[in-house]
């Protein structure tokens, strides 16, 4: 019986847009994933808690989860859509290349679209890398429902401004602390597993 082919570490740079200070990660994610799993991975290694709906645009097409194809468009925009259950980042790499640039976008009514950058694409063997892993990244992920890109820029203003009017509100909204610049590498690789079989 011959062998499964070997899975590819494929490299991903994945930036939040419109934020500052910018939020980035770099990952490396077998290709074998198919792009429900990379949706999960992704909500852990930026931050989110996976509370919205989501899609990936990849080129002229756009890729989500089944229920949210059915409850948000109609037959006729459908066809525009594929099941990320079934669609693999190899078949993603495939499409675009090296270099090659998609979107993922999470909560549409906050807006938060994160641009991801096909690094590179380099054959491994199943079990060398210890995949997925986050190998750099910078800055905290905006909490939910702030409100986008400019509901962040304001809620940092009026954390950081004692005088303002909302810093009070906005510091017992978060429960205290909010460090823009807070990301633990060490964390989120230790810790993934745990959240993995978490969400099972």
């Amino acid at each position: 019986m011959p062998k499964p082919p070997l899975s590819k570490a494929v490299a991903l740079r994945i930036e939040l847009a419109e934020v500052k200070p910018l939020v980035w990660r770099r990952v490396l994610v077998p290709d074998n994933w198919t792009l429900a799993t990379l949706h999960n991975y992704l909500q852990w290694v930026v931050g989110w808690t996976d509370s919205h709906a989501h899609e990936f645009e990849i080129g002229a097409g756009l890729v989500a989860a089944d229920w949210w194809i059915r409850e948000a468009w109609s037959e006729e925009e459908d066809k525009r859509y594929r099941d990320e259950r079934r669609v693999l980042v190899a078949a993603v790499v495939a499409e675009l290349g090296p270099r090659g640039e998609f979107e993922y976008r999470y909560d549409m009514g906050d807006g938060w679209v994160h641009r991801i950058v096909i690094e590179s694409a380099a054959p491994s063997a199943a079990g060398e890398l210890p995949l997925p892993i986050c190998v750099a990244g910078e800055n905290a992920c905006p909490p939910e429902d702030v409100g986008g890109p400019h509901g962040y820029a304001e809620f940092l203003r009026a954390l950081g401004e004692r005088r303002r009017e909302q810093h009070e509100d906005m510091a017992r909204w978060i429960g205290g602390v909010f460090d823009p610049k807070g990301f633990d590498l060490n964390w989120i690789n230790r810790d993934w597993k745990g959240a993995k079989r978490r969400r099972r």
